[in-house]
């Protein structure tokens, strides 16, 4: 008589309680590798994406200070009120100058004929209460050629300035200061500026803004 063989095939063995705990040990150690890199990237493109903001603003107002220094007003041809007035001030050991000039309001033109009123702009700095060390930057402008004392127009262009200097060539030296007043007629006005802007950018960065302005309308024969 024949004895039936007995069958040795094991039943399917499951994963033990050390084995899973080492499975989600390591899956939850790559996770948080990746959660760490994706982190990473996306602080580095918000701070990317602050930087290019911040060097766009400082372009910005590099541009509108040159456009408008360029344009200040002092010619022989049409009555005019000859203005700039540079002063320097210092707090934390940063430079924080304020600049008034007349300048042609609008588009800035440089024809004599046509032009549009004279503005008296007013570039001032003031703290800025909820960044201690930033400065908030400020524009004034009112007309030059009102008799009646009209409020200025107040323009906020940016509140995270660490510093601002300006510095005044005469044709023979640089000067920290202005004071277009006390200089004869035809002289009122700086052959050139220079502007020094410090801006704050995400991430604790500084960045640097600098330029070198001359004025067509410095040096007039009278």
């Amino acid at each position: 008589m024949t004895t039936p063989r007995t069958s040795t095939r094991r039943a399917p063995r499951g994963f033990t309680l050390i084995e899973m705990m080492l499975a989600i040990g390591v899956l939850a150690l790559i996770l948080t590798m990746l959660a760490s890199s994706f982190s990473t990237i996306a602080h580095s493109k918000v701070h990317a994406e602050g930087r290019l903001m911040v060097d766009r603003e400082g372009r910005a107002l590099l541009w509108q200070l040159t456009k408008e220094l360029r344009n200040a007003v002092q010619t022989p041809y049409t009555a005019s009120n000859v203005a700039l007035f540079g002063n320097g001030h210092m707090s934390n050991g940063a430079p924080v100058d304020t600049m008034t000039l007349s300048t042609f309001s609008g588009g800035h033109r440089k024809a004599l004929t046509g032009m549009t009123p004279e503005t008296i702009v007013t570039y001032n700095l003031n703290s800025n209460p909820d960044q201690p060390g930033w400065f908030i930057l400020q524009r004034s402008q009112q007309s030059g050629l009102l008799t009646s004392t009209a409020a200025p127009q107040l323009t906020t262009l940016a509140d995270n300035i660490l510093s601002l200097h300006f510095r005044y060539f005469d044709g023979q030296k640089w000067g920290e200061s202005w004071e277009s007043s006390s200089l004869p007629q035809g002289r009122q006005l700086p052959v050139a500026v220079a502007i020094q802007i410090q801006m704050a950018a995400p991430g604790g960065q500084v960045m640097d803004f600098a330029t070198q302005v001359t004025l067509p309308m410095a040096i007039q024969q009278w």
